[in-house]
């Protein structure tokens, strides 16, 4: 051998030196030794293996940490470094210098990506913003804090697995049930279709959302919405058990484009807190050849079916050609436990909107000729930029100023009909100097005249229904003074010396009679319990409505809530059950039905009235009005008097809790009442019904809702087998 040789004995002197070296420093030899490793010089063999150690500890490839190089293959070409994206395979600066914004920054815009939470890499970005600390122009960044990163967990999709099972994922939870009833929420609430979780892009979305979610097919989000459904109703179901006072119930007939006939029924409330609710009850499809008695005995069958027929007040129809005989049917099946007029005209109400809208139609129909002239004009100057500019010329030269827009209305809404007949009375003068007009499109003077006074007329009624609509709490004290004011003024029409006027607004005031004959007394006794106005606003307007009837008019109306007075004071907790607010000292009775003492406490009543000392009914109406304001809530003003009027606060929050009108703010001016939209119609009647009532349901607690922060879903990757 040479004499650079290593001998056995001088190889196991270096490895024993090599060992007493720090942890750090080692490298192992006890591989297999190259060739070029066997020449040494002995003097330096402890530099050699220090050398060796250094130059293997340089070469190591930098520990890739952060969760965006699951994404990223790195690849070194020559000297420059690489990052290729898993997905779509383009390159980007792979050097440690670069850092891994910009790769981020890809993933979240690369359109290959699947089966990734962009959420995570947002998470990431976000605590690294929060975690770095600048000091001094020294910035700690991602490098300084690699263990604050989430890494992503991968989790293996079995395709047996219970779809239902909730899956923990580090500490959040991805809840799939949850999710399905979410999602039926989400439909319910918005009145989305239910097919919409069949479309292609609400499924893109999902899954790219969460993968783990298994989209609904149709049936079976129709299931969940019938099992919300059935949940929330239970939950009304007690709450109206529970309610320590009497419901009124609102009927309304509804339609679709296919002439099917719907009722909704809501119930509308005063509750114990003296706040106005309102519940949809049920929403159920009439049979076509359904008749007046089919009517009255689905009515008593839903009132049944929630346990509120011996809770029942009132009962306000949308229309006041339904059939009279509906009411006395009722009446004749609920409980007779509960107190009513002789006549029964507190059970028995109509909508207030529903009438002036349907007098505001009678308008419009008599005028249709004229409007069909002045739509032909809106069209023709607005058919081109010259005409247009003339017209405007002439306006200015007529004192026109505000250049009012040429709208044409929409049919189906009649307020837009009233706001263009106002607007082509505006541009009278216009019109009939206007050169460029069609003969057959130009009016006579009767003709603008006739125009001229319905607008005004509609205008009453666009006023009155916007109080109505606009108010946020329409209790029934409202509707009085709107309603005695319309009377009032079609007394006026009527009076008109030109015939088409007269004729017309006499065909208005029959239909309007009619509905005043069972609803004045209701208006009345609602306003006599406002604390501002009392009998002295019936006064004033039978006064000018009844001329010298009007006292015994007035007689009615004091007679009318004194009976129902009586009739409250008489049995107060056998009526209600013990419904008396806190504070309230009645006079005990029985809950028996079958007591026989009832007879007993009337008797009482009777003969101890003189005895007696002034009835809560007498002493309110003897003390002065309340002071009229805009600030004042006619329900707080009871809530806080309760124990000054015990039994009439009782019977004012039952009467102000009737509604007088029926329609939403939404469809007020529409001319051809509430429809079904396609959607809707084509689904069953018990789908329909749950969409439509756990709706207004679940649009109630909305306005409290608040999302809970114990369910979220982890950022996950998801692998399929």
């Amino acid at each position: 051998m040479g004499e650079g040789f290593i001998s056995g004995l001088r190889l196991q002197e270096i490895i024993n030196r090599i060992q007493t070296l720090k942890p750090s420093r080692i490298i192992r030899l006890d591989q297999p030794v190259e060739p070029s490793f066997g020449y040494l010089d002995f003097g330096s063999s402890e530099a050699y293996a220090m050398e060796v150690a250094n130059e293997s500890t340089a070469k190591k490839p930098k520990r890739l940490t952060s969760v965006v190089w699951n994404h990223f293959e790195r690849v070194k070409k020559a000297d420059i470094c690489y990052a290729v994206c898993v997905h779509c395979n383009k390159k980007l600066s792979g050097s440690s210098n670069s850092g891994t914004t910009h790769l981020r920054n890809h993933l979240m815009r690369c359109l290959k990506r699947s089966n990734y939470d962009v959420s995570q890499l947002l998470a990431v970005k976000r605590r690294k913003k929060e975690n770095t600390l600048t000091i001094a122009n020294i910035t700690y960044d991602e490098g300084q804090r690699k263990d604050d990163y989430m890494k992503p967990t991968i989790v293996k999709y079995e395709q047996d697995q219970r779809k239902d099972e909730a899956f923990n994922i580090g500490s959040g939870w991805f809840d799939p049930e949850r999710s399905r009833l979410d999602l039926a929420r989400m439909i319910i609430l918005h009145g989305y279709p239910l097919a919409m979780v069949e479309h292609v892009g609400f499924k893109v979305f999902v899954k790219n959302l969460q993968p783990l979610f298994d989209v609904v097919q149709n049936s079976s989000i129709e299931l969940s919405c019938a099992e919300i459904y059935t949940k929330e109703k239970q939950r009304i179901y007690d709450m109206l058990s529970k309610l320590q006072g009497r419901t009124n119930l609102a009927v309304e007939m509804w339609s679709s484009p296919e002439n099917s006939k719907y009722v909704c029924l809501t119930a509308h409330y005063v509750d114990d807190d003296w706040k106005l609710q309102k519940k949809t009850l049920n929403f159920l499809t009439l049979d076509p050849s359904h008749t007046e008695d089919m009517l009255s005995e689905v009515i008593i069958k839903c009132l049944l079916d929630w346990d509120i027929d011996y809770k029942l007040f009132a009962m306000t129809f949308d229309d006041c050609s339904t059939n009279d005989d509906i009411v006395p049917r009722i009446k004749d099946r609920i409980s007779e436990n509960r107190p009513r007029l002789s006549n029964g005209q507190l059970l028995d109400v109509r909508s207030a909107a529903h009438i002036l809208n349907s007098i505001a139609q009678d308008a419009i129909e008599a005028l249709q000729a004229v409007i069909q002239k002045i739509r032909g004009s809106f069209r023709h100057v607005k058919s081109s930029q010259p005409i247009l500019v003339k017209f405007n010329e002439i306006a200015q030269q007529h004192g026109i100023n505000n250049h009012k827009s040429l709208v044409l209305d929409c049919p189906i809404r009649w307020n837009s009909t009233y706001m263009m007949l106002e607007t082509a009375v505006e541009y009278r003068n216009v019109f009939h100097h206007f050169p460029d007009l069609d003969p057959d499109l130009a009016l006579s003077s009767e003709e603008w005249e006739w125009t001229s006074s319905i607008t005004s007329y509609l205008k009453l009624l666009v006023e009155i229904i916007n109080v109505f609509s606009g108010n946020k709490c329409p209790t029934a004290n409202i509707y009085f003074p709107e309603i005695c004011h319309v009377h009032i003024q079609l007394i006026e029409w009527c009076k008109s010396s030109d015939g088409f006027l007269c004729s017309l607004a006499t065909k208005m005031k029959a239909k309007f009679d009619k509905y005043w004959s069972k609803c004045s007394l209701a208006l009345a006794v609602a306003a006599i319990l406002d604390p501002r106005f009392k009998m002295k606003l019936v006064e004033y307007y039978y006064s000018q409505i009844y001329g010298s009837t009007a006292l015994e008019r007035i007689k009615e109306a004091s007679d009318g809530i004194k009976e129902l007075f009586n009739a409250y004071s008489i049995y107060p907790t056998l009526i209600d059950q013990g419904s008396a607010s806190p504070g309230s000292s009645l006079p005990s009775s029985s809950n028996d039905t079958r007591d026989r003492l009832k007879g007993f406490d009337k008797f009482l009543h009777e003969t101890s009235q003189s005895q007696s000392s002034i009835s809560d009914l007498e002493k309110y109406l003897d003390e002065p009005v309340f002071p009229r304001n805009c600030d004042f809530s006619i329900l707080n003003w009871w809530r806080v008097h309760t124990p000054r009027y015990p039994i009439l606060s009782m019977m004012a929050r039952y009467v102000l809790g009737t509604p007088m009108s029926t329609v939403a703010q939404e469809f007020v001016f529409n001319a051809g009442g509430r429809m079904l939209d396609s959607s809707r119609s084509s689904l069953s009647p018990d789908t329909q019904q749950a969409l439509i009532c756990t709706q207004d349901w679940l649009r109630t607690q909305s306005d409290d809702a608040t999302p809970s922060s114990g369910h979220y879903a982890l950022p996950l990757y998801v692998e399929a087998n």
